[in-house]
Order: C-alpha cells, then structure tokens, then sequence
C-alpha cells in the first residue's frame, strides 16, 4: 500500500517557517481530548489525596493551571494561532496502580483550526503544577505518556487513537 507522502503545513516551498493561513477555511466545531499521566511513590499519592501537601490543594491548582495556560496557548506554541476557546474541561484522577495522578483535558471551539494544542498544552500544564507541587516530597515523579487521544471537526473530521 502506497502512502501519500504529507506536506508539512508550517514550512513553505523554500523550506522556511510560516504560520499557515487560515482565513478561507470555515469555522466549524472543533474538539479535542488528550491525556497524561505522572508516576509517584504510593506516599506522595496519599499525601495529595490527604491534602496533606504544603503548597496545598496540588488537584485544584493544577487543574487552574492547566484552563489558565490551554487559553495561552499561541503565546507558548510558535505559529499556533490564537483560539477563541469554548471550553477546556480537565479531570484529575488519582490511580493507585500507577500509583500517581492521570490527567484529561477536552477542549472545544468553534473556528477555522483545531484545537489539539490547547487540550496538549493543558494536560501537560496540570502535570507539571503536580510536579512542581510535590517536588519536595518526590523528586523522581515521572511525566510520561502525554497524548492526542481524539479529535473532531473541520476538513479532517474525526479522529481517535488506536491507542488504548
């Protein structure tokens, strides 16, 4: 089976960077969802699900961080335009098998352009406010397994990971 072979859309014909116009596309509803997680010791999990942290409440501060930076997000990401967000919803759960906290944000628009960043840049924020919170009591937490999980809208209609 033959590919074809996909051109990059933030690079023009001579090789150079570009912010992509956007401005002949139809706004349409855009939605996107991704996840994250971070790995901790079973102790510091049960320090935040004790509230028992000393910089305080780590769930809801990093669930305000990641709302408060996904609306930022084309002042983080180079050529990424800048949204008129509908929404970033973030969940925060605590997993006792990781043991650690996984993260998943949705984030939705009506626009010209999706809006995958926004939901990437809020999972990524929340974790690291965990990070930054719990790094007195653990600094070996572990980051990892940040992802598009789907999206939907425009000219390439919906799409989900085949990732479990």
């Amino acid at each position: 089976m033959s590919r074809k072979k996909s051109k990059l859309t933030h690079v023009d014909d001579h090789g150079a960077a570009h912010m992509v116009d956007i401005g002949a596309k139809t706004p349409s509803r855009r939605t996107a969802v991704a996840a994250g997680q971070i790995r901790m010791q079973a102790a510091t999990l049960a320090a935040i699900r004790d509230n028992a942290i000393a910089k305080g409440d780590v769930l809801t501060v990093a669930k305000i961080a990641g709302i408060s930076a996904a609306k930022r997000t084309s002042e983080w990401i180079p050529l990424c335009h800048p949204l008129p967000i509908d929404v970033i919803d973030l969940a925060l759960s605590l997993d006792q098998e990781l043991p650690g906290v996984r993260v998943r944000a949705r984030s939705a628009v009506e626009a010209r352009t999706g809006a995958e960043m926004e939901a990437l840049i809020a999972v990524t924020t929340a974790l690291l406010t965990i990070y930054d919170m719990c790094k007195a009591v653990d600094r070996e937490m572990e980051i990892g397994a940040i992802r598009l999980l789907e999206k939907s809208g425009g000219r390439g209609g919906t799409w989900k990971s085949t990732q479990t």
